[in-house]
């Protein structure tokens, strides 16, 4: 099946991200292109896009997608969480707009021997970047059943975490687990009871790959760094495909916007700490009914947005 590089509300983030001063946009999840051109299109002929990927094929994809648009891309193979560094390799200091599309991309679900998916047979990869490390079958042939439960309970909040794990170490006194078809089978007989609509090896799948990706702590790195990299008035926009993420945005969103990090009780601000941000989107903004038909990976994705003070 041909990967399907739809790019998750592009409307609405064309909405909240493009001013009419925008000059230089950062895309940390650059993908295949689809949320680069867009905004390109949307933003001034003068601006430039700069476009991070931890995936050698995505950026490859993104430079053939993205070639019209000539010196005003840059691609840069390289992770989100070293956002600061990269910009500053790039003569960058400011940028007036970032993007985050966090997760796991069609192009990586839609091929098998990159070991993101349980309908499709293939090798357990799971890395982002397979030009550096291990893959999660390394991690999964090795750690002790309580290092694999912590793992999927933590990242997967997975119920059945312990009996998963259990499974898996059992099973793979057998035979090496190896494959995604091996895992999800594992992961199948062992919780007793799911809905239909689910498969229930989404969660454990879900968990392996962001324990390997280290996405959450990359999230957080990359937030930490992003506010300070926007100008005045510059935009943030994140879309997140689950809780975990959300969360992390979420809070991160509201601790910056509220600023003063005083007990609720405390007669006056001791703290000195002031709002950075003005949220945006005070609940997340969720695809619409069409989309999500068009595109049903997108129908669980969250956006939200926020303005430099």
């Amino acid at each position: 099946m041909k990967p399907r590089h739809i790019p998750v509300m592009a409307r609405e983030v064309i909405h909240y991200l493009v001013n009419g001063n925008s000059e230089i946009f950062l895309d940390c999840t650059v993908g295949a292109g689809g949320h680069a051109a867009k905004i390109l299109e949307a933003a001034s002929p003068y601006s430039r896009l700069i476009g991070i990927d931890t995936d050698l094929e995505a950026i490859a994809l993104a430079r053939e997608n993205l070639s019209s648009y000539g010196d005003r891309v840059s691609l840069i193979h390289g992770n989100f969480a070293d956002m600061s560094e990269i910009l500053s390799q790039q003569g960058v200091s400011q940028v007036d707009g970032i993007i985050i599309d966090l997760g796991v991309s069609s192009l990586q679900l839609d091929t098998p021997d990159r070991g993101f998916s349980f309908r499709n047979d293939g090798p357990l990869d799971m890395r982002m970047d397979r030009s550096s490390g291990q893959p999660i079958s390394y991690d999964l042939n090795r750690k002790s059943a309580a290092e694999l439960a912590e793992i999927i309970r933590t990242f997967g909040e997975e119920r059945w975490a312990k009996r998963i794990a259990s499974n898996i170490v059992s099973a793979r006194e057998r035979s090496a687990v190896i494959t995604t078809t091996q895992l999800a089978e594992i992961v199948k007989k062992s919780v007793p009871r799911y809905s239909g609509k689910i498969h229930p090896a989404t969660r454990t799948f879900q968990a392996l790959r962001i324990y390997k990706n280290s996405e959450l702590a990359n999230l957080k790195s990359f937030l930490e760094q992003a506010i300070p990299t926007l100008r005045s008035g510059g935009r943030i926009c994140a879309i997140s495909f689950h809780s975990l993420e959300d969360r992390v945005v979420k809070h991160t969103f509201r601790a910056m916007e509220r600023g003063c990090v005083c007990p609720p009780d405390a007669p006056i601000c001791i703290c000195g700490g002031k709002p950075e941000i003005k949220i945006l989107t005070k609940r997340p903004v969720t695809p619409q009914q069409e989309e999500i038909e068009d595109n049903p990976r997108c129908r669980s994705a969250k956006l939200r947005a926020a303005a430099k003070l």
